[in-house]
């Protein structure tokens, strides 16, 4: 699966499918299943509601974000390699994070929750052919396509990943 074309996608996103490495976002899907659970398995206890700043949100609040924004940016991927026509809204990530009550949230059932929500866009994605790959829609007023979105699935795991070992760490 080759990278996709950034002259297709946001500019904003583009931050997030410069940090996916290679081209094959199966394997980099797949990859990042085992590495970010296994990374999220080994963090301390006591980091897990730490928060490195005023307002800033805490460990479980990031990985609520993740499987969020995961969710969102399938169900667009989904809705265009479907032909939906209609334009997709956007989301607002800090009222999403302040709704979530992710400090509530038992960490087992969040890490679970990963796993299954990555699982299921790794089939999602491997159900795609290259027509629905190529699928173009519009989310968030912007247009965007399939095989970006995918991009920008892995590049916004990894985006965050940076941020917890860099900030939180």
């Amino acid at each position: 699966m080759p990278r996709p074309d950034l002259s297709r996608v946001p500019e904003w996103y583009h931050r997030y499918i410069a940090q996916v490495a290679g081209d094959d976002l199966m394997h980099v899907l797949k990859k990042q299943s085992i590495s970010f659970s296994e990374f999220l398995q080994q963090l301390p206890v006591e980091k897990r509601d730490y928060r490195y700043g005023p307002g800033k949100w805490t460990v479980k609040e990031v990985l609520q974000h993740i499987l969020d924004a995961e969710r969102v940016f399938a169900y667009r991927a989904l809705c265009i390699a479907r032909g939906e026509q209609q334009p997709l809204p956007g989301f607002d990530e800090n009222s999403y994070a302040e709704r979530s009550r992710a400090a509530t949230r038992k960490w087992e059932d969040l890490l679970e929750e990963f796993r299954v929500t990555r699982r299921s866009t790794e089939i999602l994605f491997a159900s795609f052919d290259e027509t629905q790959l190529e699928a173009a829609g519009t989310a968030s007023g912007k247009p965007v396509y399939v095989r970006g979105l995918g991009f920008v699935i892995a590049g916004h795991l990894e985006h965050h990943l940076n941020i917890l070992k860099e900030r939180y760490l």
